[in-house]
């Protein structure tokens, strides 16, 4: 039963910040600077070649020529309630990128451990990239996971170094990387009982 309710409201909690994150990508579509660029010709694909490069991986191409970067925490093993949290579902880092007149925009979600988010964040600043939201997501975990929220405009090229970057500091897996599923990594979201 206790089970159940766990998954029930973890299920409505993942909803609702997929119903926020689909509004910030709406946004992101709609808004002002980029409502303009949606008729015109788009650029080559080719042209986010350097923004893959200085992120260390390719992206995804989405509609309205935004290229969309899935980085998911296969590294962290969280359980709820018995219950193995995938990191598709719950620790998936993104960032995503629209062109934006000779700039980019860019918004994502990074999963990060608490003695992640301090340096992640520095890094970031360092680099121009404006953070909109620290939070969590889940509730009563160990270790914390929290979920840093970013948005910037500026040079794509920049945007995307000062992410890999930041990113580096963390043990995201690299594109390809498999988890190594080492024990001490495993997130536990309740103690077990002794």
């Amino acid at each position: 039963m206790r089970r159940n309710l766990v998954r029930d409201n973890l299920f409505s909690h993942i909803l609702r910040t997929g119903a926020s994150v689909t509004v910030g990508v709406a946004f992101m579509l709609s808004s002002p600077l980029t409502a303009g660029q949606v008729g015109s010709s788009s650029a080559p694909v080719s042209d986010w070649k350097q923004v893959e490069g200085a992120m260390g991986r390719l992206g995804q191409m989405q509609p309205g020529d935004v290229i969309k970067f899935g980085m998911p925490r296969k590294d962290l093993h969280v359980t709820l309630d018995g219950v193995d949290i995938k990191p598709g579902l719950a620790l998936g880092s993104w960032a995503a990128f629209k062109r934006d007149g000779s700039g980019a925009m860019v918004m994502g979600d990074l999963v990060l451990t608490e003695d992640e988010v301090e340096p992640v964040m520095m890094k970031l600043q360092e680099g121009g990239i404006h953070e909109s939201a620290v939070h969590n997501h889940l509730i009563e975990e160990s270790p914390h996971v929290m979920y840093m929220h970013i948005a910037s405009h500026g040079d794509p090229v920049q945007m995307a170094k000062a992410i890999h970057d930041a990113l580096a500091l963390t043990k995201t897996p690299g594109p390809g990387c498999q988890s190594s599923n080492p024990s001490s990594d495993r997130v536990r979201l309740r103690p077990e009982a002794a």
